[in-house]
């Protein structure tokens, strides 16, 4: 995908209903809880970019495969940024199941192997998806797919916290924080707890840039 080039098309058309344009929102700005949310970065970076997602959302998908890549290697390990995913589950049965088991993932194996298993689960999303379709993420599918990654032993260690529901605490701490912040479909990406509205990279790196300048 090219720089210029953002997912809001995708994003209205397959992933968004009910809400507007983005350009007609009224701006969000929160103190957002970032404790025991899974990031990647610098802890000491200035800025901090949030994305909320579904993994059963196909533009989450898109965003993951075309548009992560560019903020890791342009804003993360810059030092710019540090990126964290938060849970906004909206979809299906499917999308509260696959998110509480990658919290599960977290709580228990720790934020590498988290973030080994939130790339894997879209990898993992089907070709022919579609929002009517449910049970495609049964619990045995995850810990399946979670094999994939892990040894027997952490996949069983995984697998206690979840029988227990063990990370449900942490799945509706993100769902508050979506709620609170006015969240209305995914991807939905805040930048030191404003909501990014722009329609290309260039624009997120320009928002970041002046959230760097903003927390000197």
């Amino acid at each position: 995908m090219a720089k210029g080039v953002f997912w809001v098309v995708g994003f209205f058309a397959i992933c968004m209903a009910g809400v507007v344009l983005l350009s007609n929102v009224s701006e969000k700005s929160a103190d957002i809880n970032y404790e025991n949310e899974p990031f990647i970065g610098e802890e000491a970076a200035p800025v901090s970019i949030v994305e909320f997602g579904d993994y059963k959302c196909p533009v989450c998908k898109d965003f993951n495969d075309s548009f992560f890549p560019l903020i890791n290697e342009q804003l993360v390990e810059t030092g710019k940024a540090k990126f964290y995913f938060m849970n906004y589950s909206f979809i299906n049965v499917d999308s509260n199941r696959s998110a509480q088991f990658a919290e599960a993932v977290y709580q228990t194996l720790g934020s590498e192997r988290f973030w080994e298993f939130h790339h894997l689960m879209y990898e993992k999303q089907p070709d022919d998806l579609s929002f009517e379709k449910v049970d495609l993420y049964t619990n045995d599918f995850l810990k399946k797919a979670l094999a994939e990654m892990a040894t027997d032993e952490e996949v069983a260690k995984v697998m206690a916290v979840v029988e227990k529901e063990g990370s449900m605490t942490a799945w509706e701490k993100d769902a508050a924080a979506a709620k609170e912040l006015g969240v209305a479909g995914t991807p939905t990406l805040f930048v030191n707890g404003k909501e990014f509205k722009g329609n290309s990279f260039e624009d997120l790196v320009k928002m970041v840039d002046e959230a760097a300048a903003d927390a000197e």
